[in-house]
């Protein structure tokens, strides 16, 4: 079994947390060798925890990336509007890559970067994480087995959480479209590659209606402040940042509050809510990303799939319904249930915590993606990647596309024309 080297370029909350922490899981596997990261914070932990030597932790990526190849591959997860350029230095040096999703925030870039990897003959695999959990493979297992006959329509629904979008859509990093990219991209590209691959079709029509309705400061209560610590409508607000972060600090400190500090304490989780993005009052803050947006898709063969995102429920998680000719197919994500329901015949109920072990990180598929890159770039695992970056651009154009349709009003749009102009 061969040992993969890994470079990680970003130890935020998934390089470190997601990522980096498989080494812990399989060391035979991989072996974290180098590290980019501006905060001082992370790059000891590097080189605290993964042993990583301190001549290998580089402050920026591109000091990483000035050297010559230093790993077999590289693990990139940093900001989204920053993995075009770090994605194509990479692979001109023949790294292998781990690319976070989105691929790029421009359309353009997103067929470019598979375009250069198929050129240098290198593995580009998406994290487009749900593709590798239990849940969401006994499903296509049912669909290829014919268990519902013919797919007809997909309904779905990803229920963000009020306090999941108040964190990364209207604090964080992904609030400000400007910066990052459009909800629909970051957060539901998962989404689109689904539906794509479930269905096994292409997608010939988006239309898509959302808009940024509550997080806007004309709907802040009265005696709101500019920071939770200060404002005297905290107690009543159920985006107290304060109490959230604290709570969350007490029963652990890991996601989201390891996000304000890789190692949390009441100190320095009191001083990023007075100081940082993640204490600012959810009324006052620069977002511009939507809190809810449906998604129809017309696929091949007159398959309809309609998608909702929304902020505005009280717990996370996914769920779907695909419904074909001879039953229909029932999953709850957060639940781990499916149920195959045959027209006609006994309802079957799978529990989907029997089928692994390991249901860390998106239901199991984080740790599992991870896995089967390293076999595949040690030539021990199949031929291609579930999640090959050729096969990944059509569900970031789907995205793009929703968001082009969002923003004309719910205009229908031809894909074989969008694609052809981005």
């Amino acid at each position: 079994m061969k040992q993969i080297t890994v470079a990680i370029i970003g130890m935020g909350s998934r390089g470190a947390n997601a990522y980096a922490c498989c080494q812990k899981k399989f060391p035979e596997k991989m072996r974290i060798v180098a590290v980019a990261d501006p905060d001082e914070e992370k790059r000891r932990i590097a080189r605290e925890e993964y042993g990583v030597s301190p001549d290998m932790l580089f402050e920026t990526a591109e000091q990483l990336l000035r050297r010559e190849k230093l790993a077999d591959v590289a693990f990139i997860c940093t900001p989204d509007s920053q993995h075009y350029a770090q994605a194509c230095r990479a692979l001109e040096l023949g790294y292998d890559l781990l690319l976070e999703k989105p691929i790029s925030n421009r359309p353009e870039q997103c067929a470019e970067i598979a375009r250069l990897a198929e050129k240098k003959g290198r593995q580009v695999v998406v994290c487009h994480v749900l593709r590798y959990t239990p849940f969401y493979r006994e499903i296509k297992r049912m669909l290829d087995a014919g268990e519902i006959g013919t797919l007809v329509s997909v309904q779905a629904i990803e229920k963000v959480c009020y306090w999941h979008q108040a964190h990364s859509f209207v604090r964080g990093n992904w609030r400000n479209s400007d910066l990052s990219s459009p909800m629909i991209l970051q957060k539901c590209c998962h989404d689109m590659d689904i539906f794509l691959w479930l269905t096994g079709k292409h997608c010939k029509k988006v239309s898509s209606f959302g808009s940024l309705t509550y997080f806007r400061p004309e709907n802040a209560p009265e005696n709101a402040a500019e920071r939770c610590l200060d404002c005297g409508a905290k107690d009543a607000c159920p985006y107290n940042a304060e109490r959230f972060y604290m709570d969350r600090l007490h029963d652990g400190g890991d996601w989201p509050v390891n996000v304000l500090h890789p190692a949390p304490t009441e100190e320095n989780i009191s001083r990023a809510l007075r100081e940082g993005p993640y204490g600012r009052c959810v009324f006052r803050c620069d977002n511009n990303v939507v809190d809810h947006q449906v998604v129809n898709l017309l696929m091949e063969d007159g398959v309809t799939v309609n998608f909702t995102m929304c902020a505005f429920t009280a717990k996370g998680g996914r769920q779907i319904r695909l419904m074909g000719t001879q039953g229909e197919i029932v999953g709850d994500m957060e639940a781990n249930e499916i149920r195959l329901c045959p027209f006609g015949r006994e309802e079957q109920v799978v529990d989907v915590r029997t089928l692994a072990s390991d249901f860390s990180g998106h239901g199991g598929g984080d740790v599992e993606m991870v896995r089967e890159f390293l076999d595949l770039t040690a030539g021990e695992g199949a031929g291609s990647a579930l999640t090959s970056v050729d096969r990944s651009v059509e569900s970031h154009m789907v995205a793009f596309a929703a968001e082009k349709s969002r923003l004309n009003q719910g205009a229908c749009v031809d894909m074989q024309a969008f694609a052809t102009e981005s």
